[in-house]
């Protein structure tokens, strides 16, 4: 009797743990859970601790009902202009309704995945190929809207569609890849092209300022130049005409000049002005006869004596001179004849540097025609 009491206690305590275990169901948070007695939906459990009828109701696997993210692999779609491109999407979705996605769908998964690859191919199938790079928000846009539409019955609601990439043929991305180094180099050129236009134009203003400032500058100096020559070439004038100079001088002058042309770089033809020969005879006449004869006396004036008169009134007067007088006389005569002396010699010097310029002169006469 005591082991069969105590097998049926044991029994009794299995039956009742398994009743237990069969009754209370709990479900976490943020899941779902279906219920079906005899064969027919009954409810559905609400996260947390749950009473059930054993081995009357069936429980249905746990629903997520968390957004999910669902990644699908490249789809070939063709484009309105006959290319096909590989796509990658990536969907978010969420179930809010765990019976309708228990009962109303096999597979939401793969529902919505078909369903996406059907929207893509009809979106795509539109647009040419640049307008399928450019227009990704458009497209996300158009998808999520239809996969809502579309998933509303079956208890899921789409957040997001997105384009993970486009992948267009290999010869459109190295004919991609050619336009655009072409539009980097055509950018490129612009500017350089801007920059040497640029660097010409300040180059051109600069010189444009260099020549005015080094025209003015020029055009000063000029005026300058030529106010200096203007004072003292009156000053000169002034100066002749002050000291009221002889034709003599003024000849001796003119002849010593001529010289100085002569000696000037890179003369092979020289003209002698007609006035050398004028001031040669004027200059040589003058001192020819102050050394020949004894200079013109003029006609005396009124009360005037000439000088042999004076000079006999001198020695027959009441005063002798005295031997001091004499010695003066001398000395005077004496620097008379010496000036006379240098002025001869300067007078043959001219002459010997005017007969070398007629020499260079004629010289130079008689080389031109040979050239």
């Amino acid at each position: 009797m005591g082991i069969a009491a105590l097998v049926a206690a044991v029994i009794a305590v299995a039956l009742m743990f398994t009743f237990v275990f069969k009754t209370v169901r709990v479900v976490p948070q943020a899941r779902a859970r279906n219920i079906e007695r005899f064969g027919r939906y009954r409810k559905t459990l609400e996260p947390g601790m749950n009473f059930i009828i054993p081995f009357v109701d069936r429980l249905k696997p746990l629903i997520d009902l968390r957004e999910q993210v669902v990644a699908f692999k490249g789809q070939p779609v063709i484009t309105e202009d006959n290319l096909v491109v590989n796509i990658d999407t990536v969907l978010f979705f969420q179930v809010t309704d765990p019976r309708a996605a228990d009962y109303e769908i096999v597979n939401y998964i793969q529902a919505i995945e078909q369903i996406t690859v059907t929207m893509l191919r009809s979106v795509i199938g539109s647009m040419d190929l640049e307008q399928t790079l450019t227009s990704r928000d458009k497209i996300n846009t158009m998808l999520r809207g239809v996969l809502d539409e579309a998933s509303g019955k079956w208890g899921i609601r789409v957040t997001r569609v997105e384009i993970k990439t486009i992948e267009p043929p290999k010869s459109v991305v190295d004919a991609m890849e050619k336009q655009m180094r072409a539009e980097r180099e055509k950018r490129a050129a612009i500017l350089t092209a801007e920059g040497v236009r640029q660097s010409k134009i300040l180059t051109a203003e600069g010189e444009k300022q260099s020549s005015i400032l080094r025209a003015e500058g020029d055009r000063e100096s000029q005026i300058l130049r030529a106010e200096g020559q203007a004072q003292a070439i009156g000053a000169v004038f002034q100066a002749v005409h002050r000291n009221d100079a002889d034709s003599k001088v003024l000849a001796y002058q003119y002849l010593q000049t001529l010289p100085q042309l002569a000696k000037a770089e890179g003369n092979t033809f020289w003209v002698i002005p007609s006035e050398v020969t004028t001031a040669l005879k004027t200059l040589s006449g003058a001192f020819s006869g102050e050394g020949a004869s004894p200079p013109a006396v003029p006609p005396p004036g009124p009360g005037e004596v000439i000088g042999a008169a004076a000079a006999a009134l001198a020695a027959g007067g009441p005063e002798q001179p005295g031997p001091g007088a004499d010695g003066e006389l001398a000395r005077a005569e004496r620097a008379v004849a010496e000036e006379a002396a240098r002025t001869r010699e300067e007078v043959a010097q001219v002459e010997q540097e005017v007969a070398a310029v007629q020499r260079q002169v004629a010289e130079a006469e008689g080389t031109s025609p040979a050239r």
